[in-house]
């Protein structure tokens, strides 16, 4: 798609002027990197390999498909449940998949991540259990703690404040003498907050072991990234602090993974923290409850289609024989069958108790959470 190609303005009615200059700054801006190469992509979005000498291993790349192939079904499953009344108020990412698990994929799970809260995508990805992740978005108590052996932050719904906490984690895996790395996520509205510049100056001065990943995906909640900043190229920011920026596709599952890897593996050998800009788009609403034709028209988001991220990979494995219609099917059913044992699990969970709220505020309960809890236990 080219600029030429978009409605225009007054086409489309003066109210809808703002919306329209900023789905073409979106859109042109993802085609003009792409053309000048200062977006690194592997894979075209009609599949054609553009960098041969960076595709990952065959069972990388099969990895990668088959957990946003998870990631996509939980996202669309979810909207069926929350309209079932089953779920509560999701934020969906699906079309974000690629930015999402191609980056967490490139962790171990003697990592640590630390999500937003549309990052369940990457979650999935390090190993968080769906039936817990489902217990989460429906507010239960058995989804809000982390499993022991997997190092991953409750998703973050105050914006930026994860950037820090991500530099302290990567500190103390520093202190301690292992290679363990942090990994923090961000929306392109969050790099506009305080938190993610102090952030990047903590990380670079003390050389901490950390991925800080900038998901451009357009829009901060009904503001497109053109009305909250003037930067064009966010991953330069990370220049004004020492540290190196990094631009991909973060349609392109293979080159988000091979620039995530490329910065874990940084981190891991003591050479300090990466900034990586995945360029993507939030095709989907806000959250379950947010009405984006307020903000946007269908005329916005139709252009991303053409560079679903999902497909793309899928295209890819289809040609170089890596997958087969036969081997695809297999695979989604099996994904389909795996989701719905979760939520089979998730369904059977005890109701909590009202005295359940304050177990899981501090590691030690402090006396005045020791006296509300007894409170309502005398009620109950």
């Amino acid at each position: 798609m080219t600029q030429s190609d978009l409605p225009r303005p007054d086409e489309r009615g003066p109210e809808a002027a703002e919306t329209a200059l900023a789905f073409e700054s979106a859109a042109v801006a993802y085609d003009r990197a792409a053309e000048r190469g200062d977006m690194l992509q592997i894979l075209a979005p009609d599949a054609r390999v553009l960098r041969p000498e960076l595709l990952p291993a065959p069972d990388i790349q099969l990895h990668l498909y088959r957990q946003m192939r998870r990631a996509r079904h939980f996202d669309e499953r979810g909207w069926v449940l929350y309209r079932q009344g089953r779920l509560g108020v999701f934020p969906p990412f699906g079309g974000m998949e690629a930015s999402q698990c191609g980056t967490a994929a490139a962790l171990t799970k003697d990592d640590w991540l630390f999500p937003t809260y549309r990052d369940t995508g990457a979650a999935l990805t390090l190993g968080l259990p769906i039936a817990r992740t489902l217990a989460y978005w429906r507010t239960s108590p058995h989804g809000w703690h982390m499993p022991e052996n997997l190092k991953v932050l409750p998703f973050y719904i105050p914006i930026a404040t994860q950037y820090p906490q991500a530099v302290g984690a990567a500190l103390a895996e520093k202190l301690r003498g292992t290679k363990n790395v942090a990994m923090a996520f961000i929306g392109d509205g969050g790099s506009s907050e305080g938190d993610f510049h102090e952030a990047l100056n903590f990380a670079g001065a003390l050389n901490a072991p950390c991925v800080f990943v900038l998901q451009n995906n357009g829009w901060a909640i009904s503001v497109p990234t053109r009305s909250q900043t003037r930067a064009e190229n966010l991953s330069l920011r990370a220049l004004g602090y020492g540290l190196p920026g990094v631009r991909v596709d973060g349609n392109d599952a293979l080159a988000t993974w091979h620039v995530t890897n490329e910065a874990v593996e940084r981190a891991r050998r003591g050479e300090g923290p990466t900034l990586i800009e995945t360029v993507t788009y939030r095709v989907k609403p806000h959250t379950v409850a947010d009405d984006p034709s307020r903000y946007r028209t269908e005329a916005d988001t139709a252009g991303w289609s053409e560079r679903d991220p999902v497909v793309r990979l899928q295209t890819h494995l289809l040609r170089e024989g890596l997958l087969t219609e036969e081997s695809d099917a297999a695979l989604q059913a099996e994904i389909a069958a795996e989701f719905e044992a979760a939520l089979q699990e998730a369904d059977g969970y005890p109701d909590p108790t009202p005295a359940e709220i304050l177990d899981h505020v501090f590691a030690e309960p402090t006396p005045q959470l020791r006296r509300q809890r007894a409170e309502l236990l005398e009620e109950a």
